[in-house]
């Protein structure tokens, strides 16, 4: 039988600690939920995982959950409605992306408890921001709390570099902790 060399087990594990933690930090970044913007989806004092480097391997997504600086105190936490290119327009309360209806699904039981009709007001691109579409380098963001939610409809498109990372994981409350949110 092999004896176990105590001090080296004690500096591999050592090293292995201080490695993943230096992974996490350059990898994945820690966020507590502010605010009402996005029930039901997330509700204040959520804790989450952003994966701060999924966004230099691919584009963001419509309905990815982002983390973004919306100025130099404050990050946000919103939905990807619109991406470059995309044309958006809200008519009795459902999305058109390019023309096209795209349901909402993740919306679906917050309105049904909803008191407010319509959920979201209508509006177009070109009606909040002059544009007609996303323009390159930009995302058009929304709050799932469509009635209580300072979004793009009211400071227009953010920059996709002020993008920290999506949402990969909430992990507090742990009734409520789940691994991804969009799609």
């Amino acid at each position: 039988m092999k004896k176990i060399n105590y001090p080296r087990l004690v500096l591999v594990i050592g090293f292995a600690l201080v490695l993943a933690f230096i992974l996490r930090a350059a990898i994945f970044a820690n966020y507590s939920v502010v605010g009402e913007s996005m029930q039901p989806t997330l509700n204040d004092g959520n804790l989450l995982i952003v994966n701060k480097v999924i966004y230099d391997l691919q584009e963001a997504e419509r309905f990815d959950v982002v983390v973004f600086h919306a100025n130099e105190q404050d990050d946000y936490v919103k939905r990807v409605i619109g991406t470059p290119g995309d044309r958006i327009e809200y008519r009795n309360d459902k999305l058109y992306v390019n023309g096209e209806y795209v349901e909402e699904e993740f919306l679906e039981s917050y309105k049904l408890a909803s008191s407010s009709v319509p959920f979201t007001e209508d509006f177009t691109l070109e009606e909040l921001t002059g544009e007609t579409e996303v323009p390159d380098g930009k995302l058009f963001v929304l709050g799932d709390n469509r009635q209580d939610s300072l979004d793009s409809r009211s400071f227009g498109f953010i920059d996709q570099e002020t993008v920290v990372g999506k949402v990969g994981m909430t992990y507090w409350p742990l009734p409520k902790a789940s691994l991804t949110l969009g799609k």
